[in-house]
């Protein structure tokens, strides 16, 4: 798929009329003032700039589509969901997962993915628009975008080390025996259930270690050689050449991708949007067939009700929807601003969603199936079968390639998968932090777009070194709490709620999607927007603070005071932005405290020249209905004024004659 630009795809008399129309000046933007009120013109200004013939759209309604399904569908199912779910008691956490999908997940990806296609536009400057005192939001989802770039990558580093690995032992694996690893990564506790020693032979047994306190030659591949781990995050130790070495490669890829945008990716999307599910498909039907596996699957669907009570269950459960889906940083808004003016986006909201969380518990099928049979054979509960965090999956995939011959071409397949669902959500976090940033300085960026990429590639390349290092893994766990996910997503989610539904109006916003896709969707979209969705999401972060208990790495390493208030930093780095630039709004924009208010309240929308004709059509259709123009008034987005409608009227008719 390549994004064809409007010179190729539209007639000679529609860009006519478009360009009358923005010549027209079509967004009535006020010119008083300065710094605050300037910022709201810049939004303007950047959003006029933007639906020039640069901006691309999508070239077929299933290239949307996939794109959506191979930015959501990543590495937050088959790697975040899982570990997640195993470390908040496996069933309890589903509770809060599901409450937040049908109220939040959804109902919010629909409005992201809409307001973007009615702006065509992505980013920061999308809130700007709709509520100028609000623009801080969209400065926040690019400070957390920025921040997941920069540790999502880590995941994509390690599994390219382990790819290099597959080859290294051929044509068995480097981590399928404790003896490969002696003098090496392989220590007194190492021992594995399913190998030729018995544990009475074994060198654990003869070190005076009980039989529940090994650790099988997977666990301690990970652990000591991919990781290095040290002690705690106070140790942190010397960078690690080989996950060095992998970083810059992934980093590498992402870059060759994103280049040009999406437009070159759409073949990439396609294939990076089917393949994984080829893959768990097979890994899932020897899963389930081996001996433990349902008391895994017991454990993933049976909650325990007591960790109902903590409230980390719920900010994991009720957050993670929104970093599964994408929610609220940006990259919906990228993606759905590239699409046709009239592009069924309420469809394919629903259908992408149920596809993410689909593909969500196929994974975790696959993963707690093999714990199940890892506690069989170590004669453990399944909670207490590998230390809970954000290996998990380098755990237990490796272990179950092992059951599978021939292992290493197994082996080579998954982490390909893995690979493809990393560098796939990866570009699409670029692209979405891209978006944002050339969006709203177009002049400046636009021209210089592909050295500003790469230049800030290079830059969150360095930023991920930390997260390498002997202790970097604990430093990558705070990351993956704070950056962009736990309070700072829901504090972001939430605000950006607020302005598009109860400042700038749900109500006009309901209108304007029957604009684009021809029909008036269902009421429960508007009582999610309105009441639903941020009422939950203040329960979940009022409740957080009300039952705060500091973060561990599994279930026995505790973060050192200083290692958590890193972590609050980290959010804060997102979160401060939004009170910041409505502070800084009300005290820089001239006026009364009452009309810089009411300034910063009033949206200055920029829409696309669809859009435009869209109200056109809207109004022509409600003229003979003289009796209900109040009523109609109310909801009406005023993009154009009446002198504006003539003139672009009297274009059309130019061109016609």
């Amino acid at each position: 798929m390549v994004v064809t630009t409007d010179k190729e795809v539209l007639t000679k008399p529609f860009n006519f009329i478009v360009k009358k129309a923005k010549d027209a000046g079509i967004s009535k933007i006020s010119k008083d003032g300065n710094s605050g009120a300037a910022d709201s013109d810049k939004d303007a200004a950047a959003a006029k700039a933007d639906h020039g013939n640069e901006r691309g759209e999508w070239s077929s309604q299933w290239d949307f589509a996939m794109s959506c399904i191979a930015y959501a569908v990543g590495l937050g199912n088959v790697w975040r969901f899982p570990y997640l779910c195993f470390s908040n008691g496996g069933g309890a956490f589903l509770i809060p997962y599901f409450f937040s999908m049908f109220i939040c997940g959804i109902p919010l990806f629909f409005l992201e993915v809409s307001v973007g296609q009615y702006l065509g536009v992505g980013g920061m400057s999308v809130i700007g628009q709709l509520c100028p005192i609000f623009k801080g939001v969209g400065y926040s989802a690019i400070m957390m975008v920025f921040l997941e770039n920069v540790y999502y990558i880590i995941v994509v580093a390690w599994t390219l080390y382990y790819l290099f690995n597959v080859f290294v032992d051929m044509p068995s694996l480097p981590w399928s025996d404790c003896h490969k690893g002696e003098d090496a990564w392989a220590n007194d506790h190492c021992w594995n259930p399913d190998g030729h020693v018995p544990f009475n032979e074994s060198k654990a047994f003869l070190s005076g270690i009980h039989k529940n306190e090994t650790q099988s030659s997977v666990e301690q591949f990970w652990n000591n050689q991919a990781l290095g781990i040290s002690e705690g995050i106070g140790h942190v130790g010397g960078v690690q050449p080989h996950l060095l070495i992998a970083l810059v490669v992934a980093w590498a890829v992402v870059y060759l991708v994103v280049w040009k945008g999406l437009h070159n990716s759409g073949k990439v999307l396609w294939f990076s949007a089917i393949f994984p599910y080829v893959i768990l498909s097979i890994l899932c039907v020897k899963a389930v067939t081996l001996d433990g596996a349902a008391d895994g699957l017991y454990f993933l669907f049976t909650p325990q009700w007591d960790r109902l009570m903590e409230s980390k269950v719920w900010i994991d459960g009720g957050t993670q929807i929104f970093f599964s889906y994408g929610v609220g940083i940006g990259a919906l808004l990228a993606l759905g601003s590239y699409n046709k003016f009239h592009h069924n986006c309420h469809r394919d909201a629903i259908v992408v969603c149920c596809v993410n969380t689909f593909t969500s518990f196929f994974s975790a099928t696959v993963i707690f199936s093999i714990l199940g049979f890892m506690a069989k054979q170590k004669g453990v509960e399944v909670k207490d079968v590998v230390e809970s965090g954000p290996g998990l999956a380098f755990l237990v995939y490796p272990e179950v390639v092992l059951q599978i011959a021939p292992s290493p071409l197994w082996a080579f397949l998954f982490f390909i998968m893995l690979l493809t669902l990393g560098i796939d959500s990866q570009f699409c976090g670029v692209e979405s932090l891209m978006t944002g940033l050339v969006d709203n300085w177009p002049h400046i960026l636009q021209p210089h777009r592909k050295k500003f990429t790469l230049g800030m590639i290079i830059f969150m390349m360095l930023l991920g070194i930390p997260m390498i290092t002997n202790g970097g893994v604990y430093l990558f766990y705070l990351m993956d709490f704070y950056a962009a996910s736990g309070m700072s997503l829901l504090w972001c989610v939430f605000f950006q709620t607020i302005a598009i539904s109860w400042v700038f109006g749900a109500k006009k916003f309901y209108l304007c999607i029957e604009h684009m896709i021809g029909y008036k969707v269902n009421w429960y979209w508007y009582i999610c927007w309105v009441l639903l969705a941020p009422a939950f999401m203040l329960f979940i972060f009022v409740f957080y603070f009300i039952k705060y208990k500091p973060i561990t790495y599994g279930e026995h390493y505790a973060y050192p005071p200083w290692g958590e208030a890193i972590g609050f930093m980290i959010s804060l780095s997102s979160m401060l932005w939004v009170p910041g630039y409505f502070i800084y709004y009300m005290l820089t924009t001239p006026g009364t405290w009452r009309e810089v208010l009411a300034k910063g309240v009033t949206p200055l929308i920029n829409a696309r020249p669809e859009a435009i004709q869209a109200e056109l059509k809207y109004r022509e259709a409600h003229m003979e209905a003289v009796a209900a123009t109040a009523e109609v008034h109310d909801v009406e987005m005023l993009l154009v004024q009446p002198d504006q409608v003539q003139n672009c009227q009297g274009s059309e008719e130019a061109q016609q004659s």
